[in-house]
């Protein structure tokens, strides 16, 4: 026997003779439960039956021991369901107060968050033509300036041909507006309901009394015209040099955050953070695209039955598209009542089918094709999205509701996919040497 293995004897030997005199202190010579020889305390009671191997017994703990999940001998007494409810409720409780605290202060600076959440959602759609004149050796500085300039008279001018031609149509639209008033009164007399001049007048008589109620509404609207200009055009130069900043140093800005984080978290949360941005710049690309071809398509029939505002509709329209589900459709019902006040009941029928056609192409066949499985989002959860953007900010809400939830949408699916390791090593050792 080698030295290594009579060691090893001894060892083992010395090991079981301590385990016998453990076990002889703990039991008395009758096999009773007794006094440990070292400490003077009573051992625990004797265990209960013996459960067989591979079964679990709920409720078996010993005499005397608390469950795992119980802090004090009271909590015994609460059934273990109870317990876990209780856990969820108070958990849920603290999450709801976080969540209310920051939607508070979200509140408060909206207009610092919204202009910087429109500068994203417009430095996503114009990343790819900065990108472009990178490739073509222009200074990025430079590429930047002139695809937000570029970018910006693009805007301006569609908005100055709109708002001319509008302004061009509108004694037009006024007169036809009241002889369709009037039709709308005569046949409501000869029609189907035959109401009478009298509950006419009273339904007119109600519609001014609720105006005259709602007057101080109407009126601190007015008053507060200054100041929502003034929010406004803070809120437009904010957009602008965010923008620029953005697709300028984004990457700079994006990798000194990520700085910031522990080292063992930032290679998932730099790859959560660039398949978001991937995801929001194929939503607004995507998106912008779906507008166009709404526009058009609404626009051709608009030019094909001469509407007038034919040009301002479609634009409406396109702008209406960048609210998903809903914005399209509300634009579009703007287009047939300007139908039915200039053409007639028939007309705005066709115009209704237009615009319902155009809607399941865009849900049935545009939406699934060119938004692709990237950005794939429920519909209940867009228009849950919606609603939540409008009670909290307004049009601007319901504008970011999408795209934020399908951005988080995508990060919360990196950062919960198994199959992306933790810390890689090598990117560990380069964040470690990061200053």
């Amino acid at each position: 026997m080698s030295r290594f293995e009579a060691m090893r004897g001894r060892l083992r030997r010395a090991y079981e003779s301590g385990r016998e005199s453990v076990r002889a202190n703990r039991t008395d010579p009758d096999g009773t439960p007794g006094e440990s020889a070292e400490s003077g305390l009573a051992s625990p009671a004797a265990p209960g039956p013996v459960a067989p191997a591979g079964a679990t017994v709920v409720g078996a703990e010993p005499p005397g021991v608390l469950p795992a999940s119980t802090a004090s001998r009271d909590d015994t007494e609460v059934p273990h369901a109870l317990r876990i409810a209780a856990a969820w409720c108070w958990r849920l409780i603290v999450i709801g107060i976080v969540t209310w605290a920051l939607l508070t202060i979200i509140g408060t600076i909206r207009i610092v968050i919204i202009p910087l959440a429109v500068a994203l959602l417009l430095s996503a759609l114009l990343a790819p033509a900065v990108g472009w004149l990178l490739r073509a050796r222009f200074p990025r500085s430079l590429a930047t300036g002139v695809v937000l300039v570029g970018g910006l008279a693009a805007v301006v001018g569609t908005l100055t041909l709109v708002v001319n031609e509008f302004i061009q149509g509108v004694p037009e639209l006024s007169d036809k507006t009241s002889e369709g008033v009037r039709q709308i009164q005569d046949w409501l007399k000869t029609g189907p309901l035959h109401l009478s001049d009298g509950q006419l007048n009273n339904y007119i008589d109600e519609a001014q009394k609720w105006v005259d109620e709602n007057t101080k509404t109407f009126t601190t609207g007015a008053l507060n015209t200054a100041a929502t200009l003034a929010e406004v055009l803070t809120g437009t130069i904010l957009v602008l040099f965010a923008t620029f900043f953005f697709l300028r140093d984004g990457n700079k800005i994006w990798r000194f955050l990520v700085r910031l984080l522990p080292v063992a978290a930032r290679w998932k949360v730099d790859d959560a953070g660039r398949s978001a941005w991937a995801t929001l710049g194929a939503y607004v690309r995507a998106t912008v695209l779906v507008a166009f071809i709404d526009a058009v398509g609404i626009g051709i029939f608009l030019v094909v039955f001469d509407i007038p505002f034919a040009f301002p509709l479609a634009a409406l329209v396109f702008l209406g598209a960048f609210i998903p589900i809903v914005g399209a459709t509300l634009s579009g019902v703007v287009a047939v009542l300007v139908a039915l006040v200039d053409s007639g009941p028939v007309t705005a029928l066709i115009i209704l089918g237009a615009v319902i056609g155009v809607q399941q192409v865009e849900g049935h066949v545009l939406q699934p094709l060119i938004m692709g499985r990237a950005v794939a989002i429920h519909p209940l959860a867009v228009i849950i999205g919606i609603a939540a953007g409008v009670v909290l900010a307004g049009i601007a809400g319901a504008l970011v509701a999408v795209p934020l939830i399908a951005v988080l949408n995508t990060a919360v699916r990196r950062l919960a996919a198994r199959t992306v390791p933790d810390t890689p090593p090598d990117a560990v050792v380069v964040a470690a040497k990061a200053p």
